[in-house]
C-alpha cells in the first residue's frame, strides 16, 4: 500500500523560514512536483532535510535552492518523522514497515533499529537525546481496535535494545522530544482531556516522571520543537476540535519565548496542519526555523 501523501490539483509545497526575534517570515521554496514534508536543519546550518515521495531530500535554504535526493539504500518508503543525529552525519529515519532507522546523511545503505514485538508495534519517531544515545518515539499497538488512540510515549537505546514505555495514557500522546539539555521530554498529548480533540502540550522527565500540562487553551496543540539554546519553541495550532494532525486544514504556527507557554504569538495562519512541522526544525544557532504550507490554487479560508 501507498502512504505516501501526494498533492491536490493546484496545490503546492512551500517552504517558510520563521525567526524568533519576531521578523515577518520569508518564503525560501514552492514546488507544485512534490509534496514535501516536515524540514530538519543540519547541524552546520546549511541544509535543510524533508520527505517526499517516500524519499529523503536535501536543499539549501535559501530562494533559488533545488531539491536533491539522498540515495538511501534497503529501506520502505519513509514517512514524516526524521530526526538528526547529534554528530550532524547521521539521521534516524520512520519508514512505512513501521520501523525506526539509521542513515547516513551522504546515503547509501541503512541500519534498522527498532525490532519486531507481540503484540505488534508502530514506531513513530520523534525525538533524540542530546548525547545521541537514546531515542524517544510514539508506539502505537498494531492490534487494538483503534490504533490511533493508543499512542504512548517509547524510548529506545540508538543502537537498538530493549523498550521503554514512559507515558501509559488511553488517550492520545504524539511528538515526543528530548530538551537540549535532555532533561525533559515535551510532547503533545489529550490527556487532560475527556472529549476527543483537545491536545494540549505537556513535558515530563525524560524518565517520564512528573508530568507538566504546559498550553490551556482550546485549541489543538501539537508537535512542540524546543530550540537549541533553550530559549524558544515553537509548535501547531489546529481549530478546536480537531482529531488527530490532519493535512489541509488552516492551522497556525505557535512561537513561545523565554518558557511563556501561556503566552505563544503567531507566527503565521496557513493551509497545512500533517507535515508542516512534525520535526524539529530550528537552526542551530536558534533565530530560525523552518515549515511547510500546502496552498491550493482558488482555496478559500
Amino acid at each position: 500500500m501507498d502512504y505516501t501523501r501526494k498533492l491536490l490539483p493546484g496545490q503546492v509545497s512551500r517552504i517558510h523560514i520563521g525567526y524568533a526575534d519576531g521578523r515577518e517570515p520569508t518564503v525560501v521554496f514552492e514546488t507544485d512536483r512534490i509534496l514535501i514534508e516536515a524540514p530538519n536543519w543540519t547541524l552546520d546550518g546549511t541544509r535543510l532535510i524533508v520527505n517526499g515521495d517516500g524519499l529523503l531530500w536535501s536543499i539549501t535554504p535559501e530562494p533559488g535552492g533545488e531539491l536533491q535526493l539522498i540515495p538511501l539504500e534497503g529501506v520502505p518508503p519513509l514517512n514524516n518523522d526524521h530526526v538528526l543525529a547529534p554528530d550532524g552525519e547521521h539521521i534516524f529515519v520512520s519508514a512505512n514497515d513501521w520501523h525506526i532507522y539509521e542513515a547516513s546523511l551522504q546515503g547509501g545503505p541503512v541500519r534498522r533499529i527498532t525490532s519486531d514485538n507481540d503484540p505488534a508495534r508502530l514506531h513513530f519517531l520523534h525525538g533524540v537525546s542530546p548525547d545521541g544515545r537514546t531515542l524517544a518515539y510514539i508506539g502505537l499497538d498494531a492490534g487494538g481496535d483503534d490504533v490511533w488512540a493508543s499512542g504512548n510515549v517509547y524510548t529506545v537505546p540508538a543502537t537498538g535494545g530493549q523498550d521503554v514505555q514512559l507515558t501509559f495514557d488511553s488517550r492520545p500522546a504524539d511528538g515526543s522530544e528530548y530538551s537540549p539539555d535532555g532533561e525533559f521530554i515535551y510532547f503533545n498529548t489529550e490527556a487532560f482531556e475527556t472529549t476527543p480533540g483537545h491536545a494540549q502540550i505537556a513535558r515530563m522527565k525524560a524518565d517520564g516522571a512528573d508530568v507538566e500540562q504546559l498550553t490551556f487553551d482550546g485549541q489543538v496543540n501539537w508537535f512542540p520543537h524546543i530550540a537549541p539554546d533553550g530559549r524558544s519553541a515553537v509548535y501547531i495550532a489546529f481549530p478546536p476540535g480537531t482529531e488527530g494532525h490532519p493535512e489541509n486544514k488552516w492551522v497556525e504556527v505557535k512561537l513561545v519565548t523565554d518558557g511563556r507557554w501561556l503566552q505563544p504569538r503567531t507566527v503565521e495562519r496557513l493551509h497545512g496542519g500533517q507535515g508542516t512541522v512534525n520535526v524539529n526544525s530550528w537552526a542551530p544557532e536558534s533565530q530560525r526555523f523552518a515549515y511547510i504550507s500546502y496552498p491550493v490554487a482558488g482555496l478559500d479560508e
